[in-house]
Parts: C-alpha cells; sequence; structure tokens
C-alpha cells in the first residue's frame, strides 16, 4: 500500500516545491523591478530638471550648483520668499574670466543668460575665495538672495538685492549689494588686465546685458550665489 501512496506524494511535494520556487522567482522578479525602480526615482527632482534644460546653445551649469540653487527655489518658493519661476545662478567656484552666471527660465527649462560676472574686490583675484557679511569688507556674501526693486545710481539702472540667509548675506541691502552693469564686466578688461575687473562686492555685469537681465530677474525671482564652502552648508538652513 505504501508504494502506491509514495508516489502521490512524492508529486505532492515536487508540486510544492515548484510553486514556492515559482513564487520565490516571481517575487525575485518584482524586488529586481522594484530596484530598478528605485534607481530610476533616484534621479532627483533637481538632476531631472537639469538633464531636461535647454541650454539654448549656451554652456550648462555644474551640476552640483544647479541641484543646490533648485532645492533652494523651491523652499523659497513654498515660503512665498519668491514668486517668480525664474532662477539666477553665480557659480564663484569658477574663474572671473568664465561666463558663471546663469539666467535659468523654470517654466520652460530654458537658459536665457549666460555672463561674466564680477566679484568683490577683497573676495579674491582671479578666483573667488573668501566672503562676508559685513559692512565695507567690499567681499562678495554667498548663498540665496530675493531680488527687489529697480533704483537709478551711480552705476545707472540697478537692481536691489535682499539676502535672505541670516548672518551669510542678510545685510545685502544695507552694504548695496546689488546688480549693476560695469565697464570692467568684460573680454576687453580680462584681455587687458588677465583677470575680470572686481567690484565692492556686488555682483557686477556687462554693461550691453544688465537692461535686459534686470527687466527678466527684478520683483521677487531667486538669485543664488554658489562656493563649495563647508562653513557655508553648517551654517545655511537652505542646502542640505
Amino acid at each position: 500500500m505504501i508504494y502506491k501512496i509514495f508516489p502521490t506524494v512524492l508529486l505532492v511535494v515536487l508540486s510544492l516545491i515548484s510553486t514556492n520556487e515559482f513564487f520565490n522567482e516571481t517575487h525575485n522578479i518584482k524586488r529586481t523591478e522594484a530596484v530598478k525602480s528605485i534607481k530610476t526615482n533616484s534621479e532627483t527632482s533637481e538632476e531631472l530638471v537639469y538633464n531636461n534644460l535647454n541650454s539654448n546653445h549656451f554652456s550648462l551649469p555644474k551640476l552640483e550648483s544647479f541641484v543646490e540653487a533648485l532645492k533652494g527655489f523651491y523652499l523659497l518658493k513654498e515660503k512665498g520668499l519668491v514668486s517668480k519661476n525664474i532662477l539666477t545662478l553665480i557659480d564663484f567656484s569658477l574663474s572671473s574670466n568664465s561666463k558663471r552666471l546663469w539666467v535659468i527660465d523654470l517654466t520652460t527649462n530654458t537658459i536665457l543668460y549666460n555672463s561674466l560676472v564680477a566679484h568683490g574686490r577683497n573676495t579674491g583675484d582671479e578666483f573667488a575665495t573668501s566672503f562676508s557679511n559685513s559692512a565695507e569688507s567690499y567681499k562678495s556674501s554667498l548663498g540665496f538672495y530675493a531680488t527687489g526693486e529697480i533704483y537709478n545710481g551711480k552705476h545707472g539702472k540697478s537692481l536691489k538685492l535682499d539676502g535672505l540667509e541670516k548672518g551669510i548675506n542678510s545685510n545685502a541691502r544695507e552694504r548695496a549689494v546689488v546688480i549693476h552693469g560695469a565697464q570692467y564686466v568684460s573680454n576687453s578688461f580680462i584681455q587687458n588686465n588677465k583677470r575680470l575687473g572686481r567690484s565692492l562686492g556686488c555682483p557686477a555685469i556687462p554693461l550691453e546685458l544688465t537692461n535686459e537681465i534686470i527687466q527678466t530677474i527684478k520683483d521677487k525671482s531667486c538669485l543664488f550665489v554658489y562656493y563649495p564652502s563647508k562653513a557655508y552648508k553648517i551654517a545655511s538652513k537652505l542646502v542640505m
């Protein structure tokens, strides 16, 4: 009798093993698909925006600087501290002889301008190395700003800035750190002096682009001055 039962039991056991193997294999497939999905989704929203930027024939900013800028922009937009979908990124880790300012339309993901921009005279020579929030330091300040109103000053049409990070750039308005045009922000100045001219702390831009850029970024758009500073990252509440 046992010989008649054994084949049946064996078939049941084999069937259970096959079923378990099937479920295990199915589980492994699903797990693999989930891992692939996680890897795909691990591309952050900021990286996705970066990878889909329309360069408009300009050079792209560095990924690291763009990601930091966009993360801060999202937080500031959520808090209502900036209102336009315009992001201006200045990368002071680059040579002042390179075009290290970008104005980006985040509605269309298009780079509108890529320009030379000056740093403060006490921030460095060709390269920026030192930053300050102090009055009469003649240094640039890092971090996030909201653009303010247009006015006509000693440099002509200029744009006021409000520093949004306490202790980092919060004295910008009192220091008269503004966006303005300057003759020393030009390729001819670089050719004659081997570096771009420097300001008293303002992010000065070429005269020929001043009106266009100011009109584009005025009235509560986001401006971010980037530099890979550990001290800034520790102090800032807007970068991770």
